[in-house]
């Protein structure tokens, strides 16, 4: 087991920013991400750390990231501390397993995500308007289904606290210049297709993700985090029936027993009992090991 990590504090690093998950640092021409053991759902960060949560997103994004340079650069220096520059060093230990080395891109402003079952909020779309975020979708569809094609469905970046929204692709060509949405696009739903081959031969289903981008000296390439248990909807295979939801290997599980609890999704957390803590962490281990076939 890594060392749990629910917050760093380097002081002789310059800390940028805190997010629900990662600490980012700035180094002058590169950033640290540091991916912590904190959890967050429904926008709001609970108080406990899930064991190697850091550790596995880290190792997941690092192995998509390398899978999927044939489609689009990523930001990744290294993610072997003994590459960090000489001032990260005394956080060596904190850093082993759940940091990365990146390039200093500009993010473009918008979250893109990509839909191959239809699940979550687009399930509920879908029941209302017959669509996804405008993308008509053929009548009689149940919760889980595949869907004919996979659909790009992109949406803002929220503020910590606040909620992600869905838009069109039209306002995002807005947003980000038509050549460059046009192009994100595309990458998106490469990616995705690719990925969603490699998992199938490993037991899991991505029901659907998020990517980040950014531009990096004129040129587009993939940041942050890549099908993480934390971006991404990972269903087992052998499981799978449409017809309803699906066990996963998420924080769906945490999101569901939440959805028990007399609690109004918003800041304080509610605590957590020993026995979700763990039963979340076993579930994030589990996509590593089935993904990369390497644990801790």
């Amino acid at each position: 087991m890594t060392k749990l990590v629910l917050t760093t504090d380097f002081p002789d690093l310059k800390l940028a920013a805190r997010g629900k998950v990662r600490d980012i640092y700035d180094l002058g021409d590169t950033l640290l991400i540091v991916t912590t053991d904190r959890i967050s759902a429904f926008d709001v960060i609970m108080n406990e750390a899930i064991p190697n949560k850091g550790y596995v997103l880290t190792q997941i994004s690092a192995y998509w990231f390398r899978e999927m340079e044939g489609i689009i650069k990523n930001h990744i220096i290294s993610t072997d501390v003994a590459d960090f520059p000489k001032e990260c060093q005394p956080y060596a230990e904190t850093l082993a397993g759940r940091s990365m080395l990146v390039k200093k891109a500009a993010p473009l402003a918008a979250e893109c995500i990509v839909r191959g079952y239809l699940s979550g909020s687009g399930w509920k779309d879908y029941q209302q308007t017959g669509a996804i975020c405008g993308i008509k979708l053929p009548a009689g569809l149940k919760e889980s289904d595949r869907l004919p094609e996979p659909i790009f469905t992109p949406s803002t970046k929220a503020e910590l606290g606040t909620h992600d929204e869905n838009i069109s692709f039209e306002t995002m060509s807005e947003i980000c210049g038509a050549e460059i949405a046009q192009r994100v696009r595309e990458v998106t739903l490469a990616i995705y297709e690719k990925a969603r081959g490699i998992a199938d031969q490993k037991g899991i289903i991505i029901a659907d993700t998020k990517f980040e981008y950014g531009i990096y000296q004129g040129e587009l390439i993939i940041i942050d985090e890549c099908m993480t248990p934390d971006s991404s909807r990972f269903w087992p295979k052998e499981s799978y029936q449409p017809g309803g939801p699906q066990p996963s290997f998420d924080k769906q599980f945490l999101r569901d027993y939440l959805e028990t609890l007399d609690w109004g999704k918003t800041a304080p957390a509610p605590p957590l009992p020993e026995e979700i803590v763990a039963k979340t962490a076993e579930k994030y281990m589990e996509a590593l090991v089935k993904l990369t076939g390497k644990g801790i």
